[in-house]
């Protein structure tokens, strides 16, 4: 042994890809399933890294208008009816899942035009009568 000792090469940080792109959704799980999908051929890393971006957004957007319906029914949970009730509202976010269905959401309240009752002017004639026939 000559008594030298070996530099070690500069070991960068173990970081996930999340974190490198600052996002909460598993990048490396989004890229897993679009391999394992055979949507193409060739899948790059950073179309991972888009749909992992765009899936968080519109989770943002999703329980950002929950959260408001759950502030107006002064609940502190967000279930499946305030999921439906956010989406509803939101024009956008409504014309993305038009025909989906959240189970346990329920239906928009809605009153059709024709059930409600209708006032009428009329008074009933009193002084005709109907003869029997």
């Amino acid at each position: 042994m000559s008594g030298h000792s070996k530099k070690k090469a500069k070991s960068w940080p173990l970081r996930s890809q999340s974190k490198r792109a600052g996002l909460q959704f598993p990048v490396s799980r989004v890229y897993r399933y679009l391999k394992k999908g055979h949507f193409a051929m060739r899948i790059s890393p950073s179309a991972a890294v888009y749909l992992a971006s765009v899936l968080e957004y519109l989770t943002a957007e999703v329980l950002e208008a929950a959260g408001y319906v759950t502030q107006a029914k002064r609940s502190h949970r967000i279930v499946p009816r305030h999921i439906l009730l956010g989406i509803k509202s939101d024009d956008e976010l409504n014309k993305l899942v038009n025909h989906v269905t959240i189970p346990q959401g329920g239906v928009l309240p809605r009153i059709e035009k024709l059930l409600l009752t209708q006032k009428t002017n009329k008074k009933p004639a009193r002084g005709k009568r109907a003869a029997p026939c």
